[in-house]
């Protein structure tokens, strides 16, 4: 097990590693909407939240030698899915076919706020 880390994604905020790379898999942690470069939330809604999300996952993936491309599988997780339409097609800017298995579901809250958290399983 070897935990990976890079300052071009939120540190963790609490006892916990961005990611975790076992054999051929990182496991990467859930990631807020968080710019690395300011440490606070990105302007907008759940759309704009879900891109800096995704943005954190691929600078995590890079650091471990790895892309968004090689994605398995992510989890979602949203506190309104009234916006799912929207968010599923920023999300879907992020991968191509054969897209990674998914599952979303609607949180009556996320750390500090948020609207999006999303956690990833990534082939090396």
């Amino acid at each position: 097990m070897k935990a990976i880390s890079t300052a071009n994604a939120p540190a963790a905020i609490g006892p916990y590693s961005q990611a975790i790379r076992q054999g051929d898999l990182l496991f990467v942690s859930g990631q807020l909407p968080i710019d690395p470069a300011t440490g606070a939330f990105v302007e907008g809604g759940a759309v704009e939240q879900v891109r800096q999300c995704l943005k954190n996952i691929a600078a995590i993936a890079t650091e471990a030698g790895t892309d968004l491309t090689k994605t398995l599988k992510t989890t979602v997780l949203l506190t309104d899915l009234s916006g799912f339409n929207d968010v599923n097609a920023e999300y879907g800017k992020a991968f191509s076919e054969p897209f990674p298995a998914r599952a979303c579901y609607e949180v009556s809250a996320l750390p500090k706020g948020a609207l999006v958290e999303i956690e990833a399983i990534i082939g090396i």
